[in-house]
């Protein structure tokens, strides 16, 4: 069984929307390309994190929910090293 891939472009663009629906969610200031490093990173982090307890992630959808869980732990993170 193969996972479902999406392409860079994609990951680029779902990862700039995750990023920025966790930045409005965590009310952080953030840019456009911090938003799309935020959703990418978020995503694998979450995918990770995730595989642990047994939960994958696949595709579109899957890759944004990711996103945007990831990015949200990645802003609750630095908020918590800053302070």
């Amino acid at each position: 069984m193969q996972d479902a891939q999406i392409g860079w472009i994609a990951a680029i663009i779902i990862g700039g929307l995750a990023g920025w629906i966790a930045s409005g969610l965590m009310k952080s200031d953030t840019g456009i390309f911090m938003n799309i490093v935020l959703g990418i990173i978020g995503a694998a982090i979450a995918s990770f994190i995730f595989s642990f307890m047994g939960v994958g992630f696949g595709g579109w959808i899957g890759y944004l929910v990711a996103g945007i869980i990831g990015a949200c732990i990645l802003i609750w993170g630095a908020r918590a090293v800053r302070s």
